[in-house]
């Protein structure tokens, strides 16, 4: 065997020191035995010759299988709308390449506002300004609650785009209110006494109107969004009276939407003179008059310069995922964590819609994104419920967990494990998402003891099997206990999902392994072999092992590696994958014809009879 490393390259790659003299010596002597025993004769009776592997070809390799496994597992965890997805996709690709001309933060960009009452169309809106599609667009009131950020540009004017919650300012019954806002007492709020529910409906549009008034306070332009085809009501009247009266010193646009025919639209925009601004007839599903209404929006905000302090590349901002059953408290979490009321927290079921992205900069300088999601419930109980809303909120979870680099799931105390969150943690898994388990409101346990913690993680160990390697976080969000540990968690975790060990004490690891235990021998008398291993990526950990037969080697023997590895090299809050390719006689030999001498001469290969 030649055992060697190749040079750096990207993610796909040792290091070039990662292959040392005596540990390699040591370590293959372990594999294949200096000391000849009786599995050796046997295996030598085979007719195995004496032959030369090339290490750099083994990387390449190990490179290839990983992309296919990559394919493979992509295609096996497919959304429900992936085609919107890729679209997306290329669309931030290509303005990507205009974005990647500015380094200005996004928190130093100006702002821009959309606000206006329910269903008038301002997530559609937004999607077209920000060019993906962020934002749930449904054809019902009440979709969007929370504020929604995005980065947007026009010409050479950037600016962030800020999604509101519809304003609801006149008063309702609770009825009416429970009708525009599309809010369910029933859904999901079983255990919360009536008046308790009764409570939350009846300050759903306060904390909504408190979102959208925290957006119009920050933003330098404002959007003013009203519905061409529904023509004007009452609600508008009193919305354009409060930014008239309130924010006056601030630009104010006021884009009738749903337009789509350049003659009617100058028709259905002369309704609206009364409220006081020159309407503008838009189509945000068209695009029809977006540009007349970028060019006014630009024309009022100011050129920000790339500040001299920022460096020319952003380092890599990790991303953390907070998923978990409705009502265990994400929402307050995320709150919590950036110390302000970011997003709506309430009892009601489906409070969060969309996917919340938040950047957050601790005490320390390191800078997160924290994105906070919809509660997943099952997939029956939501094609049940017949909500196209909470489909998509629960998928926009789904592609949350894939964006992110690390995923918190948050339980409930109380309730323990559930069946639900097991399958959540079997979809991390497989996303291969570095994960920490968040048992929240902890203060609801009653008459607590030093021994309740220990007894407790063993009973979320024992029922959440798929992630025991996920360390695990007590927190009570609403009073903001422990919060602070689970970016600390968090922090570790993407630490060691993207740590890379060198192929040297890779393969002294898994020699050790083989000694400790060999692969168990088949009716037939064969028994499996490690030729070599690498690693092949990070994020995750992915190692390939080379062997004579991955058939040789069962799952309980692959579980075992697994654990070791972990047990010698860490990973603690990661999955690892363990990929096993086969090394035929055939593919051995012509492998052995194309190893270069340079390697040989360089002291980087050892070659050891097999």
């Amino acid at each position: 065997m030649v055992y060697g490393s190749r040079g750096s390259r990207g993610e796909l790659r040792c290091e070039e020191d990662d292959v040392e003299d005596g540990v390699v010596e040591e370590v293959v002597g372990e594999f294949l035995g200096d000391e000849v025993g009786d599995d050796d004769v046997m295996e030598a009776e085979e007719g195995e010759d004496e032959e030369l592997i090339d290490v750099e070809a083994l990387e390449e390799e190990a490179g290839r299988v990983f992309a296919e496994f990559s394919k493979s597992l992509s295609r096996e965890l497919k959304l429900d709308d992936e085609g919107e997805e890729t679209k997306d996709a290329d669309r931030r690709r290509r303005r990507k390449k205009r974005m990647d001309r500015s380094i200005v933060p996004d928190d130093m960009l100006p702002k821009v506002a959309i606000v206006g009452r329910p269903n008038v169309g301002k997530s559609a809106l937004f999607n077209r300004l920000v060019g993906g599609n962020r934002a749930i667009v449904v054809d019902e009131p009440g979709v969007t609650r929370d504020r929604l950020y995005g980065r947007s540009f026009w010409g050479d004017c950037e600016f962030m785009v800020v999604d509101t919650g519809g304003v609801l300012t006149i008063s309702q019954s609770q009825a009416n209110v429970m009708e525009d806002l599309a809010i369910t007492t029933t859904i999901g709020m079983d255990g919360i006494p009536l008046a308790s529910r009764e409570a939350a409906v009846a300050r759903m549009p306060s904390m909504i109107e408190r979102q959208a008034t925290t957006a119009v306070e920050e933003a330098h332009a404002i959007i003013f969004l009203v519905d061409g085809q529904a023509g004007l009501s009452a609600a508008d009247v009193e919305i354009s009276d409060w930014l008239r009266k309130n924010y006056s010193h601030k630009f104010v646009v006021l884009a009738v939407n749903k337009c789509e025919s350049p003659r009617k639209g100058l028709m259905q925009a002369a309704d609206f003179w009364s409220l006081g601004f020159s309407p503008l007839p838009i189509s945000a599903i068209s695009g029809a008059g977006t540009g007349e209404l970028l060019d006014l929006i630009c024309s009022k905000l100011e050129n920000i310069k790339e500040p001299d302090n920022v460096q020319e590349a952003e380092s890599y901002v990790p991303s953390i995922a907070i998923v978990g059953r409705p009502n265990v408290g994400k929402s307050s979490i995320l709150n919590a964590l950036v110390g302000e009321d970011r997003t709506i927290v309430s009892p009601i079921s489906g409070t969060t819609r969309d996917a919340i992205d938040t950047e957050l900069i601790t005490a320390d300088g390191q800078k997160f994104k924290l994105i906070d999601t919809a509660g997943i419930r099952r997939r029956a109980a939501v094609a049940s419920s017949g909500s196209a809303t909470e489909a998509l909120s629960v998928n926009r979870a789904f592609r949350a967990i894939r964006r992110s680099d690390v995923v918190a799931l948050v339980i409930e105390a109380m309730a323990c494990v559930t069946e639900q969150d097991f399958r959540i943690a079997e979809r991390i898994e497989e996303e291969g998402k570095g994960c920490l388990i968040v048992v929240n409101k902890w203060d609801t346990i009653p008459n607590k003891k030093q021994e309740t913690t220990m007894y407790y993680e063993q009973d979320v160990r024992e029922k959440l099997r798929t992630l025991d390697w996920a360390p695990i976080v007590y927190s009570t969000a609403t009073a903001g206990h422990n919060v602070d540990k689970i970016i600390v968690a968090a922090a570790t975790v993407e630490k060691e999902r993207s740590r890379r060990l060198s192929t040297a004490t890779l393969n002294q690891v898994v020699g050790e392994a083989v000694a400790f235990k060999p692969p168990p021998r088949t009716r037939g008398g064969k028994r499996g072999r490690v030729y070599y291993c690498t690693q092949a990526a990070i994020r995750p950990p992915t190692f390939v092992f080379f062997v004579n037969d991955a058939k040789l080697f069962p799952e309980t023997y692959r579980r075992y590696m697994e654990k070791q590895l972990r047990t010698d090299a860490g990973f603690s809050g990661t999955p690892i994958r363990l990929l096993w390719r086969s090394r035929r006689k055939t593919e051995k030999r012509r492998a052995s014809g194309q190893v270069s001498s340079n390697n040989v001469d360089q002291d980087k290969a050892l070659a050891v009879a097999t």
